[in-house]
């Protein structure tokens, strides 16, 4: 595969949108010039991450990390700088010549690292039980099951289902292509004996491939075929270098399409029901490996929607696993959520299949708050013709009304609670003011009600925290001043003997050099590309994004050149000087002391009077 030119990487970026690549990935929300989001990169409460549209860049105030689109792509899905380049391309449906998408050597540069090997093992073993399932007799009960249960062939064919069948098939066909052994021992696709002997984990059973949110399989999970007392209904994958089930949402990759077109995200209990909503028109659906939400899922989800909808079974361990849900996102994010109780027993997937998608989606339409499920979740725990149960569940439900941030939705729940046990309205409001202080004073109501942190706010606090002395923040504004005004640029290269005191600084300076000899004017986005290193990258965007007054002055100008070629000097002298003095004190030469005393405050006085910039 031929390398991509400069120029064509260019056209590729110029033509696209960073802020459409992101919110593939992100839920992002304008505020003042800059759009922000919760940072892909690391778990966050408040929005830090910010993508410029004017300046085509993405950097996250809190964990430092920025670029242009090529290396967003390059952080979150781990790929090189030329596949990310392809990607763009792709996403965007840009043409790219052949030469430059096509050839061998993509297929080692994914094999370059433990993860891109054991992802290609999992997308060999997805074709080998789609194969068996849908083109062989071994796999016809399992085709005949899924029939069974509605699907159709482009359901099936989309979700690459399989059949991992008695005969154990999975191991003669690595060892056939000559797969590493240590390979296949870290995949996860096989158990292994007490002899170090390797066998096919999932056997009799229809196999659904667990895709990572970019899309890559990193995992299975087997449902039983045939009824066993002694086995699971659903074997998952262990955990490995590419799965850890606490951090991946099931169909996430596909939904996460549909939910950034303001669809909710619908939250399902099982992979069949997520499969059967999507064949059936509702494309938001996703479901974790398993009915407790891990506060890392519930993270993911908040990344890019405001708005969950939870689905599962109407059956005891269902509604449980609903609370347990409302709870999580209630502690670890911002996320609307509303319930949807299927009627009559069904699960989402019967439902849907009986009454179709239409009237599913008048049931999400009119989906419950979490207090009203709440409020008939436990009801069901207490005996309401008792009078002892009824003040018990009165006293219960007063304390989930006072989680409510809304006063105005507090009293309505409070008139519904008194309508239906006949309670006096003051008495309950009486016990629910104590409850509410106490959740404020927890900060649970306060915290709900805080309005996001102003980006001024927060790029004074990134600032804050970057550690840089005088001299680097001197090398920083001036730097961000030469990048942005070339008269600058210019005056700067004409001092004589100008350097940046610090390697990173000058490093980026000569880069900088490079660039302008193709291009003429400056662009963050684009000069980004030229930058291969992940701390110059870091460092750039933290120079763009230093919050400068418009104009620049010569005195300004003179007084950074004066620091960097005259102070950090100084500040080495002092250092060196110190150090000698030490020493002749440690061996008691007294006329030498004298001698570097005087030195060193001549020394001092030079510095601070270059200290007032």
């Amino acid at each position: 595969m031929a390398m991509i030119p400069e120029e064509v990487i260019e056209q590729v970026r110029s033509q696209v949108n960073i802020v459409d690549v992101v919110s593939q990935y992100v839920q992002l929300t304008q505020s003042g010039k800059n759009l922000f989001g919760l940072c892909p990169f690391h778990e966050e409460r408040t929005p830090s991450f910010s993508v410029s549209e004017d300046k085509q860049i993405f950097h996250c105030f809190s964990c430092g990390r920025g670029g242009n689109v090529f290396k967003f792509l390059m952080e979150l899905e781990n790929l090189t700088f030329p596949e990310a380049v392809r990607k763009v391309a792709e996403l965007q449906n840009i043409p790219l010549d052949e030469k430059y998408t096509s050839g061998g050597s993509q297929q080692a540069q994914q094999t370059n690292s433990l993860a891109s090997q054991l992802i290609q093992v999992h997308e060999q073993a997805v074709t080998l039980y789609h194969h068996v399932l849908m083109n062989t007799k071994l796999g016809q009960p399992a085709l005949e099951y899924l029939k069974k249960r509605g699907l159709t062939d482009e359901t099936i064919e989309k979700y690459q289902l399989g059949f991992a069948p008695g005969q154990r098939l999975l191991k003669p066909f690595f060892e056939e292509k000559k797969t590493d052994f240590k390979l296949l021992r870290k995949s996860g696709l096989f158990s292994e004996n007490d002899s170090g002997d390797i066998y096919d984990r999932f056997v009799d059973r229809v196999m659904f491939p667990i895709r990572n949110e970019n899309g890559k399989t990193v995992a299975f999970s087997g449902r039983l075929l045939v009824k066993d007392p002694e086995s699971p209904k659903y074997l998952n994958s262990p955990e490995t270098e590419i799965f850890n089930k606490r951090k991946v949402l099931f169909n996430l990759d596909s939904a996460r399409l549909s939910i950034r077109k303001n669809d909710p995200a619908i939250l399902l209990e099982g992979f069949m029901d997520v499969i059967s909503a999507d064949q059936a028109g509702i494309h938001s659906g996703i479901a974790s490996m398993g009915t407790s939400l891990t506060d890392q899922q519930v993270y993911d989800i908040s990344r890019i929607t405001s708005q969950v909808v939870i689905s599962y079974d109407g059956d005891t361990p269902g509604q449980k696993a609903i609370k347990r849900a409302i709870d999580s996102f209630a502690n670890n994010s911002k996320v609307a959520v509303k319930i949807v109780t299927v009627p009559d027993g069904l699960d989402p997937d019967e439902f849907v299949r009986q009454r179709g998608a239409d009237q599913f989606m008048e049931l999400v339409k009119h989906a419950s708050s979490p207090i009203d499920f709440e409020l008939q979740f436990m009801k069901k725990q207490y005996n309401l013709e008792s009078e002892v149960d009824v003040s018990n569940y009165i006293s219960e439900a007063l304390s989930v009304i006072a989680k409510e941030p809304s006063p105005i939705t507090r009293d309505l729940y409070v008139n519904k609670v008194a309508t239906e046990f006949g309670v006096g309205k003051e008495l309950l409001t009486s016990r629910l003011v104590p409850l509410i202080q106490s959740n404020q004073r927890q900060s649970q109501v306060a915290v709900a009600d805080q309005p996001p942190v102003p980006p001024a706010v927060i790029r004074q606090s990134a600032q804050s925290e970057r550690h840089w002395n005088v001299v680097q923040f001197a090398e920083a504004r001036l730097l961000n001043r030469m990048l942005h005004n070339h008269d600058i640029w210019l005056m700067v290269q004409g001092i004589e003997n100008f350097a940046f005191v610090d390697e990173d600084f000058q490093m980026l300076y000569l880069l900088a050099e490079g660039y302008f000899t193709k291009f003429d004017e400056y662009n963050v986005a684009t000069l980004s590309s030229f930058i291969t290193e992940n701390s110059l990258q870091t460092l750039l965007m933290d120079i763009d994004s230093l919050d400068l007054a418009v104009e620049s002055t010569e005195s300004e100008i003179n007084d950074y050149v004066n620091v960097i070629m005259n102070r950090a000097p100084v500040v080495d002298q002092l250092k060196q000087k110190r150090q000698s003095l030490q020493e002749a004190v440690a061996i008691g030469d007294v006329q030498k002391q004298r001698q570097l005393t005087i030195e060193i405050v001549q020394l001092e006085q030079k510095k601070q009077a270059g200290k007032h910039i």
